[in-house]
């Protein structure tokens, strides 16, 4: 943390640099194409492997094991996609890397013991999912109706007004 302000200010410098000297070898217009076509694959990547991290996510949640680690291989994807719709190289090489698996994986290991990731596995979005302790409440006919109740509360507050 104590290095974050010299980041923030040598990560633009490097950036800059980077696109001179790119700039220089391939030409102007050459430099706008790449950075327009990692854009592209940037969100062509990001949206491939997003729909992927949902699919292993809800599975783990069916299996009823924590899906943590694929929560945090989600916000990996996301900030690589993120990284790659920056304009700027160095973010296009650390978004790229961080779309590797086994990368992911360094970083995983590296971080695990510094993040809390909270879940519910039971539950999926607040309810309780049938065959995990779910309770059924059978209604009969009279028990519900589609017709207005004139006895209903929320009537009367109509009627007042």
């Amino acid at each position: 943390m104590r290095f974050l302000p010299l980041l923030l200010i040598a990560w633009p410098l490097a950036e800059v640099a980077a696109f001179v000297m790119v700039g220089r070898e391939i030409g102007v217009l050459s430099t706008i194409g790449l950075v327009i076509l990692t854009a592209l694959a940037g969100s062509i990547l990001l949206r491939i492997q997003g729909f992927g991290v949902l699919q292993r996510v809800r599975s783990e949640m069916d299996a009823g094991r924590d899906p943590g680690r694929e929560l945090a291989n989600g916000a990996m994807i996301l900030f690589a996609g993120v990284l790659l719709l920056l304009p700027g190289f160095l973010t296009d090489i650390v978004g790229i890397l961080l779309f590797i698996p086994p990368v992911r994986e360094a970083v995983w290991r590296l971080v695990k013991g510094r993040i809390r990731i909270f879940t519910n596995v039971g539950e999926a979005g607040g309810h309780a999912r049938a065959g995990h302790g779910a309770q059924t409440i059978d209604l009969d006919p009279e028990d519900y109706s589609s017709a207005p109740d004139p006895e209903s509360p929320w009537r009367r507050v109509e009627r007042d007004k």
